[in-house]
């Protein structure tokens, strides 16, 4: 094995920095900018949140296909911090990034969506997408950017039915982002369970107080996935607070 040294390791990163340009996912130049919290937040990797973005059908063991759009760095970067992420294609763990205030009583209350703005080139993307898995991961892409009408439009259209069950759970998180939370819950509860299936329910009994409810899904949605995999630690983390809030 070769002796590592401070130019073998730059070279590395910056070979790492290449090949993340190559593929559409380097982190974007935010420019000047001034702080405005004594906490620095970390940059999010935007290739390890394209990954983690697909699990609501690599779960279930259907492939999504196709790159990412020119803007998910920027887009990814540029989102407000969330205390509650549901399991859906486009959505990423690294998304809840104050976890000391998480763990120390915030309210869960939902984020207010994004505001659709001029996306051309994201509509663009979307409008690309070939297939069923890449159509799906496409709406959530502009679920996550605010863009909700073409979004509900991707997901009005027929899957093939393994697909099914992925489509069903992202009209859910529509429906959930929207704020019609009765409409989401009617449709995890008909699905068959699995890991993003067992976490949104967790994670929406725990949003309606409903803490042993709640943990017990979580920990469910939390033994079905990879203890490798950001969102077993995150099911584990909103378990947590399901166990600290049924013994209060």
């Amino acid at each position: 094995m070769s002796e590592l040294n401070v130019t073998s390791l730059f070279h590395r990163y910056l070979e790492r920095q290449t090949q993340a340009v190559r593929a559409g996912l380097a982190l974007p130049d935010l420019g000047d900018a001034l702080p405005h919290d004594l906490t620095p937040v970390q940059p999010i990797d935007a290739q390890l949140a394209w990954n983690d973005a697909q699990l609501a059908a690599t779960a279930l063991g259907l492939p999504t296909a196709g790159r990412p759009p020119a803007e998910w760095a920027l887009l990814v970067n540029s989102m407000e911090p969330a205390l509650v992420v549901l399991c859906a294609l486009g959505n990423y763990p690294q998304q809840v990034r104050h976890v000391q205030a998480l763990l120390a009583g915030a309210a869960l209350t939902m984020p207010s969506p994004l505001q659709a703005s001029d996306q051309p080139e994201l509509l663009a993307w979307a409008e690309r997408a070939e297939g069923d898995g890449a159509r799906l991961l496409a709406a959530g892409v502009l679920r996550l950017a605010g863009q909700q009408a073409p979004a509900a439009a991707l997901l009005a259209r027929p899957v093939a039915a393994p697909w099914e069950t992925v489509r069903s759970n992202e009209r859910a998180a529509l429906a959930w982002y929207q704020g019609d939370q009765e409409q989401a819950l009617a449709l995890w509860q008909a699905l068959p369970r699995s890991a993003p299936v067992a976490f949104n329910l967790g994670l929406a009994s725990l949003v309606r107080g409903q803490h042993e409810r709640a943990r017990t899904h979580l920990k469910q949605a939390s033994t079905w996935l990879p203890e490798s995999n950001a969102w077993h630690h995150l099911a584990e983390l909103y378990s947590i607070l399901a166990s600290q809030n049924a013994n209060e």
